[in-house]
């Protein structure tokens, strides 16, 4: 199944860097988001982020607990964003973390992918499976 839609981030929270050495500085973000789409909820993420004195180089990992509604069934999970950018070129995977899923969604998995419009506007396209669907998408 495929669930896709937009989100909305707000509250961004950047503690001061833990660590800072040699131009690498190591940090703790927390942040907000709100889902439209097949996925509406919310969700409260952790980063622990690496920055480097070459501005498109950095990462970060996060986890991330989404509560909400999937094909109209409620419940909670877990992801977990490994995210690099390497001089500019950039990966991120967002995995759902294996039995983290309550209420409707227990026994989800899946990936997501993330896209960072031309606007700033932010969409997600989920691909997912252990979830009895309701027949929506299967693209």
């Amino acid at each position: 199944m495929t669930a896709k839609g937009t989100f909305d981030t707000a509250n961004w929270d950047a503690k001061a860097p833990y660590e800072d050495r040699d131009g690498v500085s190591l940090g703790l973000v927390t942040m907000t988001k709100t889902f439209h789409g097949d996925l509406t909820g919310t969700s409260l993420v952790t980063l622990m982020v690496a920055s480097t004195p070459v501005e498109e180089s950095r990462s970060y990992v996060a986890l991330e607990r989404i509560e909400g509604t999937l094909d109209g069934r409620p419940g909670s999970f877990v992801v977990q964003h490994n995210a690099v950018s390497d001089r500019g070129e950039q990966s991120l995977r967002v995995s759902v973390v294996p039995d983290s899923a309550t209420g409707e969604l227990a026994g989800l998995r899946g990936e997501m992918s993330i896209v960072i419009g031309p606007d700033g506007g932010h969409s997600y396209t989920f691909d997912y499976t252990g979830v009895p669907g309701r027949g929506r998408r299967q693209d």
